[in-house]
This record gives structure tokens, C-alpha cells and sequence, in this order.
């Protein structure tokens, strides 16, 4: 079958994301995300402020891909996400993009928010591979993912490194327009953990295979914050790793918003990070400020593809 008509068919009457729209990508951007059936990204760099296991000595291999099927409102990276800002780019520039990165010694290939384009996804990964990929393919992930989609991704997925980002379907109607977030990020993270078993760490320090669920503590949230550790550690235990971040930085979009409009504060952190170590996370990662204010927002200026 022809490579292009193969990958339009997923985009013809598009049900990739768990919105399903149902839209016609191929005649243009529509649908909730707004993307067409063409490959956009805006940069595949080497990223040096992931957690350790997947930055590793050189970074990691990490693909901004354009567009997103969340709209939070506090979106650090809305250029993309919201405004569609990106490079068109054929399957082909994809996988020679990976080859590159992996040819800087990267670590492994980091997909960012790709799921308006995992047809393209999947076969880029699969000609890169038949050329000499051989290092390990993360996709990262707002964790609101369709199975269905997700199981496509089974044998090309390697790491999994999807958010948890909300516990509360009130919570993620407002800031995410996605009230079933809570319920369909379970789903995925099942299905993902599915698909890699336990996560595996090699002699180098670096992860092989497996999840990490990332958790932003946002503003007044903490116990959200909480319920989702729970959760997490009661399903998968030391199964998975759980990273903890506190990067959330307040955007000109939230301005006067009674909880976004402002940074999270030091005691609100440390109360999650207590909570962590009391119900007995240990496979888990904690951000520094210092760490997070370099690693908000790459320039989009097209490098690596």
C-alpha cells in the first residue's frame, strides 16, 4: 500500500485522540486540534533537563511536534500546542531527524505531544529502525490518549512518559477543556504499563523500558496532587517511576486567574513531596527551580529539522 494513502486514511475521518472528531484532515486543519494531515513539528534537539534516566550524558533526542488535543490554559508551550507554529516535514525528514540525533549520541528519541500524527510517527520510527535506529523511542505524552491509538504504538514504543495532570473532572473541564481527562489518563497509563512491563533501568543509567507518569503540583492543588500519588503507587507500586515536578510558571494567558496567576509556592511543594514519602514512593524524581527555569521553553527556531 502507498505510504501517503496509508497514512490518510487515519487522518480522513480522524479519531486518533479520545475526542474522536471524526474530521477530515486531509483537506485542511480542522478538528479539535486543528492540524491537517500534514507532519509539523518545530525542533529535534538535544535536551539536557529531562529526568536522569532519559537525559543520560549527552540528552535526550526530543521531536516538538506541532498541535495538541488538550487546550490547558496554561499552556508554556502554546506556540505549538494552540497556535499551530511549526515546519511541515515529510515521513522521511522524520526518521532522518531521529537517525541525526542519534548519530549526536542522544540518549533515545523523545516524541513530545505527537498523537495528532502517530500514523507519521509509526512509520518514521520503522525507517529509521530498517536504516540503524537503535537506541530507545519515548513518546511523552499529556497522558489523554485513545487505546485504540496507543495499541498501534505497541512494538514501536519503547519508554512511555505521559502526565497525570488531574484527578478531578471539574478541574480538567476548566484548565484542560477535558472533562473525562481523569478517567481516560487511568486507560492509557494501563495500557501503556501494558505494553512495557516494569521499568527497566540499564548498567548506564539510563532507562530501556517502561513508564514514568509525570505529575505538575499546580497552584492550590495539593490535594489533587495527593489523590494522584495514591493512585498511581496503589495501582503500578514501584512498577513505574513518578516524577514530581513543580516547573509550573504563570502565563500572560492566566493573568488575574484566582490560583494561576501565580508561581507554586515552596511549602505547597515540599507538602506533596512529604506525602510521597510517606505512602512510600521510591522510584521517583523531584525538580529543582533552578533546574526548571532553564528547561520551560526551547526556541522554536527549527533545529534538527
Amino acid at each position: 500500500m502507498d505510504m501517503i494513502k496509508y497514512i490518510n486514511e487515519y487522518y480522513a475521518e480522524c479519531a486518533l485522540c479520545p475526542r474522536k472528531c471524526r474530521a477530515d484532515r486531509t483537506g485542511g486543519g480542522s478538528g479539535f486540534c486543528k492540524m491537517s494531515s500534514e507532519l509539523k513539528a518545530a525542533k529535534a534537539y538535544l535536551h539536557m533537563w529531562e529526568e536522569p534516566c532519559i537525559t543520560g550524558e549527552h540528552g535526550s533526542g526530543t521531536v516538538f511536534f506541532s498541535g495538541c488535543n488538550l487546550k490547558c490554559i496554561f499552556c508554556q508551550n502554546s506556540d505549538l500546542s494552540l497556535n499551530g507554529f511549526g515546519k511541515v516535514l515529510s515521513t522521511d525528514d522524520l526518521a532522518q531527524s531521529f537517525l541525526k540525533l542519534q548519530d549526536k549520541k542522544a540518549s533515545n528519541i523523545n516524541l513530545v505531544t505527537g498523537v495528532c500524527f502517530i500514523p507519521h510517527i509509526i512509520n518514521a520510527v520503522i525507517m529509521a529502525r530498517e536504516q540503524g535506529l537503535t537506541i530507545p523511542v519515548l513518546y511523552n505524552s499529556s497522558g489523554y490518549e485513545s487505546v485504540g491509538s496507543l495499541k498501534m504504538l505497541a512494538g514501536i514504543i519503547d519508554i512511555y512518559m505521559p502526565d497525570m495532570k488531574y484527578m478531578s473532572s471539574e478541574t480538567a473541564a476548566e484548565y484542560s477543556f477535558a472533562k473525562d481527562y481523569p478517567e481516560v489518563a487511568k486507560k492509557a497509563i494501563a495500557e501503556m504499563f501494558a505494553q512495557t512491563g516494569p521499568a527497566v533501568i540499564g548498567e548506564d543509567g539510563l532507562m530501556k523500558k517502561g513508564v514514568i507518569v509525570r505529575h505538575m503540583v499546580l497552584p492550590g492543588c495539593v490535594s489533587e496532587s495527593k489523590k494522584i500519588l495514591r493512585y498511581l503507587h496503589d495501582t503500578y507500586g514501584d512498577d513505574i517511576y513518578i516524577s514530581i515536578m513543580n516547573q509550573y510558571t504563570p502565563m500572560p494567558s492566566v493573568a488575574g486567574h484566582s490560583l494561576l496567576s501565580r508561581r507554586v509556592e515552596d511549602e505547597e511543594y515540599e507538602r506533596v513531596l512529604d506525602f510521597a514519602d510517606k505512602i512510600g514512593i521510591e522510584k521517583g524524581f523531584t525538580q529543582s527551580g533552578e533546574a526548571a527555569k532553564e528547561s520551560f521553553v526551547p526556541k522554536w527556531d527549527f533545529e534538527g529539522i
